[in-house]
C-alpha cells in the first residue's frame, strides 16, 4: 500500500526515488488509481468541525433574550396565568425554530459559495494534462505551478528551472523563497514567479503545515453596517429598559401586583427587543450573495455587500473585461528575421500552447503550418511576470543548436537587444502607428551561443472591445459609478481604446504619476488622479497607490485584477474584484470573484448589492419604528389611564405576527438607488423616530375614541388596540420598504405580500372569533382597517418630507466631507 511522505523525508529523496516510493511516475497516475488513492487518503482537505444540529437548536434556548421569555413563562406559571405560559412558550420555540432554520439557510448559502470557489489544479492524469479541484488530488499526482497558483498540496518539484514561492503567511518570512527541483513546495504557499512540474507527495491533514488555503472567509469582523444596527439594537435595548423602570416604579406605587407586573414587564421588554435582527441580517445577505453568483458574481466576504453598494468609481482592467480578450494577429512588421513566418515561429517558440495563455495561442496560432514548431524543442520556459514583462524560450533545433528566443513588451525587448538609434526610431515609429489602432505589439529576439541577442521584428495583436463595453459604462455612469481604465498598454493604445468606449481621452501614464516630478505633492497627484479617465503603463504596485489616491479623495473604489501582484491592490481597495481566469492569489485577495468576462457582471453586481442594501435599510427603519411606536405608547397609556391597552398574551402574539413575514423581506423587490449608497445612521433614526411618533398619535388617539368617545369596556378596548397595532405594524413595513411613494414601483414581492396578508388575516380572525381574546364586532375590524389605512398615507406623507428635508441637507454636507478630505491630504503631504 503507497504511504504519504512526509515534507522532510521527500526532499531527501531523488526525484526517481520519490516516484517509487509514491508508485508513480513523471506521466502522473491512471483515473482508476487516483480514485482508489483518494478512497484510501481521502479529500485534500481539513475537516471542519460542524456543531452538531441539535446541540445547535438547544443554544437557541440559552442567552440574555431566551431567559428573559423563560423567566417570563415560569412567572406566568406561578400566577397561574395558564393561557399566557402556553403562548409564551410557543414564543420561545418559536424564536428558537426561526433563529435555527434562518442560520441553516445562511449556512447551506454559504457552503454553495465556497464550493463555487474551490481551488482547481492542474493535474496528468492518463498522460493528459486536465483541471481538477484541489480537493481530488492525491499523494503521486503530477501536477504543473505557475506564477499566482496557491499551492494545494505538499509537492516535490521534479521539473523546471525554478518557482519563486511566498511561504510567509506559513513561515513569516517576508521575502519569496526560490526553490528549485528536488525541494518542497508546502501547501498554502502561493507561486510568485517561475513554473515548474511537481509530484505531490502529501495532502489534507497529511501535509507539513496541516492546512490548506481558505478563499472563502467567515461572518468574523462585523461590518459597519452590522456595527451600526448592533448598536440600534443596544439603543433600542437600553430604550425598552428605561421605560419599562419607570413604568415598574410608577404601578408599584399605585399597588399593582408584584409578580403579575414583573410578567408583564419581562414580555413588553421581549417583545420590543429585535429578536430577529441577527437572523434577518445574515439571512438578507447570504440570499442575497446567492442570488449575486447566480449572476456570475461569487462574494468571497459577504460584510463587503455594504462597500459594493456605496462604489462610486471602478478601476477597470482593460484587457478580457472591457477588451474581448480574443486576439488576433495582424501583419508582421519584419526587421532581423528572414520573413514574416520566421518572425512569428520565433514568437512561437517562446510560448507554451499548455498554459492557454491568449497572447501564445494568438502567435501560435499565426504559423502557416503549425507542424513547423515540431523539429524544435523546448529544453526551458520562463513564463510571463509583470515586472520583467517577457518570456523566454530555450530551444533546440533538429540540427541539435542550442539557441534562445524571447518575445514581450517592445521597450524590453529592444533594450535588451540594444538596437542602434535608427533601428529605435523606425521600431517606435511601427509602435506608435499600431497603437493608434488601437493594437498592441509585441517584440521578438533571438540569441545564439556565443552572440549578442538581435531583434527581429514586431507582432501586432488586435483586441477590440467588447460588444457590450460602451453600452455598460453609460449605464455605470447613470449608476453614478465612473469607470477609469487601467491597462498596462501604451497611452496611445488607452487612449484609442477609451476613444470608442466613451470614456474620455484623458489617460495618465503611471510612470508620469509614481516616477516622475518628485516636487509635485502628493495632494497634487490625487487630484490629477481622481480627474483622469485612465492610466497607461501600469505596473502591479501602481494600482495600489492608485487606489489609496483615490480614496484619499472620498471615493469608495473598486478595483479589478488577475495577477498575483494584484493582490496587495484588491486588498486595500473598498472592494477588489478578481476578473474570469484571475490566479488563485488574486481570487483569495479579492471580495468579489467573477466567473464570466466582461464588465457588465460588475455592475450587475453593484445593482444587485445596491438592493441588498436597501433590504437591509428598510428593515432597520421598521424594527426601530415598530420598537418606538409600542414601547412609548404601551407606558404613556398606562401612565395616564392606569390600565393595560393591551395584555400580556396580546403582546406575545403581536411578536409572533410581526417576525413571520419580516423573514420575507431579504427577498422583496426593491427600488435601485441610481446613485451610490452608504449607511447614514441620521437619516434612519430622524425617519424612524419620526414615523415611530407618528404612530404613538394614532394608536393614543384611536385608545381616546374607544375609551372616552365610545365609552367601549376595557377587555374590547384591548383587542381593538392589539388588532390596530398589528395592522399599522405591517402598513408601516411598506412605507419603510421605499424611499417613494408606496404605491410606485417595484411593488412588494409576492412572498412578501403573501406573509404579511396571510398573518393579518390571522390577527382578524383572533379578534374576530376571540381566539385567547375577547371578540369584537367585525364591523369595528374594518373600521380599524380603514383607520390604519388612513394613517398610512399620513405616515406616507411624512416619510417623503423627511426625506426632502434630509435631501436638501446632503450636499452641504457631502462638499463638507470632501474639502474636509483634501484638507487632510494636503497637510498629510
Amino acid at each position: 500500500m503507497v504511504e504519504y511522505l512526509d515534507a522532510q523525508q521527500a526532499e531527501k529523496l531523488s526525484n526517481q526515488e520519490a516516484f517509487s516510493r509514491l508508485a508513480t511516475s513523471e506521466t502522473g497516475l491512471s483515473s482508476t488509481e487516483a480514485r482508489q488513492r483518494l478512497t484510501q487518503f481521502g479529500r485534500n482537505a481539513l475537516e471542519e468541525k460542524k456543531t452538531n444540529s441539535l446541540q445547535k437548536l438547544l443554544s437557541y434556548f440559552w442567552g440574555p433574550i431566551p431567559w428573559m421569555i423563560e423567566v417570563a413563562a415560569i412567572l406566568s406559571a406561578l400566577v397561574r396565568h395558564w393561557p399566557d405560559f402556553v403562548i409564551i412558550m410557543v414564543l420561545l420555540i418559536f424564536n428558537a425554530v426561526i433563529g435555527f432554520w434562518q442560520e441553516f439557510k445562511a449556512a447551506n448559502a454559504l457552503e454553495a459559495l465556497k464550493s463555487q470557489l474551490a481551488l482547481r489544479a492542474r493535474v496528468r492524469r492518463d498522460g493528459q494534462w486536465r483541471e481538477v479541484d484541489a480537493a481530488e488530488l492525491v499523494p503521486g499526482d503530477v501536477i504543473r505551478l505557475r506564477m499566482g497558483d496557491i499551492i494545494p498540496a505538499d509537492a516535490k518539484l521534479t521539473e523546471g528551472d525554478y518557482l519563486a514561492v511566498d511561504q510567509s503567511a506559513l513561515t513569516g518570512e517576508s521575502l519569496p523563497v526560490d526553490k528549485k527541483q528536488g525541494e518542497i513546495a508546502y501547501s498554502g504557499s502561493v507561486a510568485k514567479q517561475g513554473e515548474m512540474a511537481a509530484v505531490v507527495t502529501a495532502t489534507g491533514s497529511d501535509t507539513f503545515f496541516g492546512r490548506t488555503a481558505k478563499l472563502v472567509e467567515g461572518a468574523g469582523a462585523p461590518s459597519h453596517f452590522q456595527k451600526a444596527v448592533l448598536a440600534i439594537g443596544d439603543y433600542l435595548i437600553f430604550m425598552s429598559l428605561g421605560l419599562v423602570a419607570i413604568l415598574i416604579l410608577v404601578q408599584l406605587y399605585r399597588g399593582a401586583p408584584f409578580l403579575e407586573l414583573m410578567q408583564f414587564a419581562l414580555i413588553l421588554t421581549v417583545a420590543s427587543i429585535p429578536v430577529a435582527m441577527p437572523a434577518v441580517l445574515s439571512v438578507t445577505m447570504a440570499v442575497g450573495a446567492l442570488a449575486l453568483s447566480k449572476m456570475k458574481a461569487i462574494v468571497s466576504r459577504l460584510q463587503s455587500i455594504e462597500e459594493m453598494a456605496g462604489i462610486d468609481i471602478l478601476c477597470s482592467d482593460k484587457t478580457g473585461t472591457l477588451t474581448q480578450n480574443k486576439l488576433t494577429l495582424g501583419t508582421p512588421e519584419v526587421f532581423g528575421a528572414v520573413d514574416a513566418q520566421g518572425l512569428i515561429l520565433a514568437g512561437a517558440l517562446a510560448s507554451k500552447a499548455e498554459n492557454k495563455d491568449a497572447i501564445d495561442l494568438a502567435v501560435i496560432g499565426g504559423l502557416s503550418d503549425p507542424k513547423t514548431l515540431d523539429g524544435y524543442t523546448q529544453t526551458g520556459f520562463v513564463p510571463f511576470d509583470p515586472v520583467g514583462k517577457r518570456t523566454e524560450g530555450h530551444i533546440q533545433g533538429a540540427d541539435g543548436k542550442a539557441f534562445k528566443v524571447t518575445k514581450g513588451a517592445p521597450q524590453v525587448i529592444l533594450a535588451l537587444c540594444q538596437v542602434d538609434a535608427s533601428t529605435a526610431a523606425r521600431a517606435n515609429g511601427v509602435i506608435d502607428a499600431l497603437a493608434a489602432k488601437g493594437d498592441r505589439t509585441l517584440g521578438v529576439a533571438q540569441i545564439d551561443e556565443g552572440q549578442n541577442w538581435r531583434f527581429l521584428g514586431i507582432l501586432p495583436l488586435h483586441d477590440p472591445p467588447r460588444e457590450d463595453s460602451k453600452e455598460t459604462i453609460a449605464n455605470a455612469e447613470a449608476h453614478g459609478i465612473q469607470v477609469k481604465m487601467v491597462t498596462g498598454d501604451n497611452v496611445a493604445i488607452a487612449r484609442e481604446i477609451a476613444g470608442q468606449l466613451g470614456l474620455g481621452k484623458n489617460i495618465q501614464p503611471a510612470t508620469a504619476l509614481f516616477d516622475g516630478d518628485k516636487k509635485r505633492s502628493q495632494a497634487d497627484v490625487a487630484d490629477q488622479i481622481d480627474k483622469a479617465d485612465g492610466f497607461a503603463q501600469v505596473f502591479p504596485e501602481n494600482k495600489y497607490d492608485i487606489v489609496k489616491a483615490l480614496q484619499a479623495q472620498g471615493h469608495l473604489v473598486a478595483m479589478t485584477g488577475d495577477g498575483v501582484n494584484d493582490a496587495p491592490a484588491l486588498k486595500q481597495a473598498d472592494v477588489g474584484i478578481a476578473v474570469s481566469g484571475a490566479t488563485d492569489a488574486a481570487r483569495a485577495a479579492a471580495d468579489l470573484i467573477l466567473t464570466a468576462p466582461g464588465l457588465s457582471t460588475i455592475i450587475q453586481a453593484i445593482e444587485g448589492a445596491r438592493r441588498i442594501f436597501e433590504r437591509m435599510n428598510a428593515y432597520a427603519i421598521y424594527r426601530i419604528t415598530e420598537t418606538i411606536r409600542i414601547m412609548i405608547f404601551m407606558v404613556a397609556a398606562m401612565l395616564v389611564f392606569n390600565h393595560y391597552p393591551i395584555t400580556a398574551i396580546m403582546i406575545i402574539m403581536l411578536a409572533l405576527l410581526n417576525d413571520l413575514p419580516i423573514m420575507a423581506i431579504s427577498v422583496d423587490n426593491t427600488w435601485l438607488d441610481p446613485k451610490p449608497v452608504r449607511w447614514q445612521m441620521h437619516r434612519v433614526l430622524t425617519l424612524a423616530t419620526i414615523l415611530g411618533l407618528v404612530g404613538v398619535v394614532e394608536t393614543f388617539l384611536l385608545l381616546i375614541i374607544v375609551k372616552v368617545w365610545m365609552v367601549l369596556p376595557i377587555d374590547v378596548i384591548q383587542t381593538i388596540i392589539f388588532l390596530k397595532l398589528s395592522v399599522a405594524g405591517h402598513l408601516t413595513l411598506f412605507v419603510a420598504r421605499t424611499r417613494r411613494p408606496m404605491w410606485t414601483r417595484p411593488f412588494p414581492a409576492p412572498i412578501l405580500l403573501g406573509a404579511i396578508l396571510g398573518t393579518q388575516a390571522i390577527a382578524a380572525l383572533i379578534a374576530g372569533f376571540g381566539l385567547l381574546v375577547t371578540p369584537i364586532p367585525w364591523e369595528y375590524i374594518g373600521l380599524i382597517w380603514a383607520y390604519c389605512l388612513v394613517w398610512v398615507v399620513i405616515e406616507d406623507w411624512a416619510k417623503l418630507a423627511v426625506y426632502k428635508h434630509l435631501n436638501q441637507e446632503l450636499p452641504r454636507h457631502q462638499s463638507f466631507l470632501k474639502t474636509l478630505g483634501r484638507k487632510l491630504n494636503r497637510h498629510s503631504s
